[in-house]
């Protein structure tokens, strides 16, 4: 048997030679061992993620509204929609880079590093004195924000094949989902210490919760664990043998396991194949779903339906947990079966329904319900979009273009999100429904399309006409595309 430091896996390795190392029990064992480490850690660093980025509608039906003058037109949205929307200008322009430099530096550095910086954002964003203070940290929140998303999202890919990534991408959200659902009363209790040190309860929502992320950040760099080439130099994590099987395991799926140097050319040539921007799309009409929802859910149960503001607080909880039990249920129908479409437009059905639901009907606890259809489905969609876009692309560098699109997109959708529901639409906010629906609408569309486009490219390379994602010098024969 060739020594580990002489061994570099290929696509010619044979399966036999790790079958004899490693049986199915044992790589059954060494899976659930990654998953435990990567999966779990990612996951609880995305919690606190989109708890800091989402936290802006507690602290407004906290105090924060009234304190800094919120409710003020600028042109014709509020301050409070500005606010939102200026995160993801940053948000969206610094995805690109950011995947490239994790690559470079490696997931532990880059990653611990920017969840302690914006930590400390958090906090600085507690003792904001105004409205323009307030907008400019959450510029800064950002930058620092933009590398986290794509860079999990790409660096899960590299390690798992494309039958097993759905699940894991879904509980990576959803423990971000049940961050969601927990935010909302942890805000609650924060808002309780109102006056202590001075400060308004609102105020403490952020010092508190930005303490917890520069914490967890410090302690990710231990946490966390690099791509399967390196990731044998992760603290306590798998041995240098072991790695070289999973990026083996990885060839064998889709043959893009090996790390390939930095190419622009093909970083960049990868915008040029159009399915990656329907990918993109369905993400956009997504995230436009789930950051109205993030940003307007406490303020719409408080000022729509009536409930009071610690219900209001606490309401969220609910429809987010049911959207955690959704999302892993079909991700691990999609993992199974081997289908992404028509669980995308499942998901999105259940939008199309929830909406009317919650913004039409007269009983303020009919509405209630609405909102568990279209927080199950909007964040459903969230991993089964990302599922979609991993199965059906090939080569490292053209992972991680898709993913910076497709995140970058979705902090588009952010933007939408953001300015969907105006606070002069309130309390009805018909406008805002509307836009959510047609993004839904949209979504069953390009679905629609990109089924119908694969199947034909399927068909086409079962003939022997194409051989499909052969855009590398080392391309893996028989790809087919999933739908």
């Amino acid at each position: 048997m060739q020594s580990e430091a002489a061994y570099t896996p290929t696509k010619a390795s044979t399966e036999a030679e790790f079958e004899s190392d490693f049986s199915p029990e044992e790589t059954k064992k060494l899976i659930g061992r990654i998953d435990r480490r990567l999966v779990l850690t990612v996951g609880v660093l995305y919690c606190i993620s989109l708890m800091d980025r989402t936290n802006l509608s507690s602290a407004a039906i906290a105090g924060m509204t009234k304190e800094l003058k919120l409710n003020v037109l600028v042109g014709t949205v509020s301050r409070y929609s500005v606010v939102t929307l200026v995160f993801f200008t940053t948000y969206i322009v610094f995805q690109p880079p950011s995947t490239i430099i994790v690559r470079k530096l490696g997931p532990r550095v880059h990653l611990s590093a920017i969840v302690t910086a914006w930590g400390a954002v958090m906090v600085g964003m507690g003792f904001s004195p105004n409205y323009e203070a307030l907008a400019a940290l959450r510029v800064v929140l950002g930058i620092l924000e933009a590398g986290f998303f794509p860079s999990c999202v790409y660096l899960l890919s590299t390690w798992y094949t494309r039958y097993e990534v759905g699940k894991r991408y879904a509980v990576f959200y959803l423990l971000g989902s049940l961050a969601s659902a927990c935010a909302g009363i942890l805000a609650y209790g924060l808002m309780q210490m109102n006056g202590l040190q001075g400060h308004a309860g609102w105020r403490w929502i952020f010092i508190i919760e930005g303490a917890l992320t520069m914490a967890l950040g410090v302690g990710s760099y231990w946490a966390l664990v690099d791509f399967p080439d390196k990731a044998h130099k992760s603290w306590k994590f798998i041995t240098k043998r072991e790695s070289l099987y999973i990026i083996d395991r990885v060839n064998r799926d889709r043959g893009d396991g090996n790390v390939e140097p930095f190419s622009a050319g093909k970083f960049f040539r990868a915008g040029l194949d159009l399915k990656i921007w329907g990918f993109a799309l369905i993400f956009f009409n997504t995230t436009t779903v789930t950051y109205a929802l993030a940003y307007f859910l406490p303020i719409i149960l408080n000022l729509n339906m009536g409930f009071s503001i610690g219900a209001s607080q606490c309401l969220v909880a609910p429809p987010y947990a049911l959207a955690a039990i959704t999302m892993y249920g079909t991700g691990w129908i999609g993992d199974k079966y081997h289908v992404r479409g028509p669980i995308i437009c499942f998901n999105m059905l259940l939008c199309i329904i929830g909406l009317p639901i919650m913004g039409f009907h007269k009983n303020p606890n009919i509405r209630y319900f609405g909102v568990f259809l279209t927080t199950a489905g909007a964040n459903s969609n969230i991993p089964a979009a990302m599922s979609y876009q991993a199965n059906n692309i090939r080569g490292q560098w053209k992972r991680a273009f898709c993913s910076a699109t497709l995140v970058g997109f979705g902090g588009v959708g952010g933007i939408a999100g953001s300015l969907v529901f105006r606070s002069q639409d309130a309390p009805n906010y018909r406008p805002g429904l509307y836009a959510c629906i047609a993004c839904c609408l949209l979504t069953l569309i390009i679905v629609s399309i990109q089924t119908v486009w694969s199947w034909h490219q399927n068909k086409r390379a079962d003939r022997g006409e194409i051989e499909l994602e052969a855009h590398d010098e080392d391309a893996q024969k028989g790809f087919r595309y999933t739908y």
